[in-house]
């Protein structure tokens, strides 16, 4: 019986701790974010170029569509990728990982009760429900306005739970990739070459530059191998209805093996890289 009270005691102690560093992250984020609505709506101003670059690219080709893509449809799946680019981009994450290693910052996590993959994972989730909380105004504004480029219209119920997992599992997997990418530092203290390496081919491969579709069927092939296509191409594939049903919830169920395995190599990272860490110093 003492047992049992004493662990629903540190579990709703650890539970408060939990919340208290979500509460004092967003109040940080929400101090300095005044100014972001706009600069959110400027980001939307790239879409004018695709929509004269796609348009361009259809008229020269003389097709209406290619490989499944209309003008249209390729400038709505432009849109769907800055909302899962906004869900899985971590910027600043794997370099400040590193920093702390280099700094020895590192050592507050040793020697309090906080685990330092949940405490940046806390302190990023309360960066994106801040990021969207304010984003959600110019967010609205932009696909009202460009809501004629979604020719099949608003997707069936399945497919928008199918999508929010694929966005909510988009943004765990690229917390893990990078974290464990920052972790590389308990062996290599740089690794500014290791993150713009994995930036190129995350641009390129995650299907944010252009649809994974349009890849020869080989290079397809090759990428959908990769965990990129899930960051970026997927979730908006997802909600183009361009992911058929049968193939739907195994690519979830893909995505959620990826996340698995960078989760179980973050851990084994920092266990690792903790018992090779050396400080000195007060």
């Amino acid at each position: 019986m003492t047992t049992a009270v004493s662990s629903s005691s540190s579990l709703s102690s650890r539970a408060k701790t939990w919340w208290t560093i979500l509460r004092i992250s967003l109040e940080e984020r929400f101090v300095y974010r005044g100014d972001f609505a706009l600069g959110t709506l400027m980001r939307f101003l790239p879409i004018i170029t695709q929509v004269f670059l796609w348009g361009a690219i259809f008229a020269a080709s003389g097709n209406n569509a290619i490989q499944g893509y209309t003008a249209n449809a390729v400038v709505a799946y432009y849109m769907l990728t800055m909302i899962s680019r906004a869900f899985s981009s971590m910027p600043g994450l794997c370099s400040g990982i590193a920093l702390q290693v280099r700094d020895g910052e590192i050592k507050k996590y040793l020697i309090q009760p906080i685990d330092l993959l949940g405490f940046l994972l806390i302190t990023r989730v309360a960066h994106k429900l801040c990021y969207y909380a304010i984003a959600i105004i110019p967010f609205t504004l932009v696909f009202y306005l460009c809501r004629g480029f979604f020719e099949n219209g608003w997707p069936e119920a399945t497919v928008l739970v199918a999508y929010g997992l694929a966005l909510t599992m988009g943004f765990l997997l690229g917390f893990f990739i990078e974290a464990s990418l920052g972790l590389v530092s308990f062996w290599f203290l740089e690794v500014t070459s290791l993150v713009f390496v994995y930036n190129l081919l995350n641009f390129f491969l995650s299907g944010h530059m252009f649809p994974l579709d349009l890849l020869p069927e080989w290079a397809n092939q090759m990428v959908r191998l990769l965990p990129f296509q899930y960051l970026a191409y997927f979730p908006a594939a997802v909600f183009l209805g361009r992911i058929e049903q049968d193939e739907l919830w195994f690519g979830l169920g893909v995505e959620a093996c990826w996340l698995l395995a960078f989760v179980v190599l973050s851990r084994v990272m920092l266990n690792r890289g903790i018992h090779r860490y050396s400080g000195f110093g007060g």
